[in-house]
């Protein structure tokens, strides 16, 4: 196959984005909208204290749905129903990844940031993404090679070069014995930065250290559909997205932070221990 046929195969990333906008504004629209019937009965995933609602199931049937009419051919992976449709494993394939409430605990609590995430895959690789605070209407985008954006306006993330002068965002896993091993790594840490902020929403954190509104953003444990679309955002905005001790950034520990302070961080973490533990 030559490489015009190739090309050919490849979906068009800016109609993926279009799309994927569209889906993402009527399902943070649904999202608020349940908000108010304040979530009956709700679940539990891994532990009590990991809620899952009737909003999340909802909103991901949802967008599922309004994709496989944009797109029928087209896999979803999302969080709370895992793969869905046949897909193609031909070149050129699509794999959307959703996060239909991510900040979930902030929603049944009414307190804090909760997004709607979604990403476009290709090959394996993420293309685009989008992230909407349903609360807020904040909205983040980015295609790769193109640039991360809000609102029209381009996002460069922090200007930081001092780790001492850094607020520094992160999360905490559901797991008590992680996040014992997580408190420790908290502890080593705050005395070596301006301050650290646990807003409850990893795809939000990512999009804020990519605007540099938060300086950086670490997190271990996290699953492919919380941070698709806002490790992009974060990577398109400047920022090094990465694991530690040259690991590539996913379940085992993502860190997205500016150049000016990225090496310090990333060793200081190592020293800690960031990535092991439970």
């Amino acid at each position: 196959m030559t490489s015009t046929e190739t090309a050919a195969l490849r979906p068009d990333v800016d109609e993926l984005l279009r799309i994927a906008v569209d889906v993402v504004r009527l399902a943070a629209k649904t999202a608020q909208a349940m908000r108010a019937e304040a979530i009956r009965d709700p679940a539990t995933k891994t532990t009590r204290t990991d809620v899952v609602t009737a909003a999340d199931r909802a909103v991901e049937r949802m967008v599922v749905a309004h994709l496989r009419r944009a797109r029928p051919a087209d896999t979803v992976l999302g969080e709370e129903f895992g793969v869905t449709g046949t897909g193609r494993t031909a070149e050129g394939a699509v794999r959307w990844v959703l996060d239909p409430i991510d900040g979930t605990v902030n929603y049944l609590y009414g307190v804090g940031p909760y997004a709607v995430s979604l990403a476009a895959e290709v090959d394996g690789q993420v293309v685009c993404g989008v992230v909407r605070e349903a609360s807020t209407g904040e909205e983040w985008t980015a295609v790769h090679g193109g640039g991360a954006f809000r609102d029209g306006r381009r996002l460069t993330g922090s200007p930081v070069t001092d780790l001492g002068q850094a607020l520094v965002a992160t999360g905490f896993a559901y797991d008590s014995a992680r996040r014992r091993h997580q408190a420790r790594v908290l502890a080593g840490l705050l005395p070596e930065v301006r301050d650290i902020r646990r807003l409850g929403a990893a795809a939000v954190d990512l999009c804020l250290a990519a605007e540099g509104r938060v300086d950086a953003y670490f997190e271990k444990g996290l699953n492919p559909w919380d941070y698709a679309a806002g490790a992009l955002i974060a990577q398109e905005a400047g920022l090094v997205v990465s694991g530690l001790a040259g690991a590539p950034a996913g379940p085992d520990f993502l860190l997205a932070a500016p150049p000016g302070i990225r090496d310090a961080l990333h060793d200081r973490l190592v020293e800690l221990d960031a990535a092991g533990g439970p």
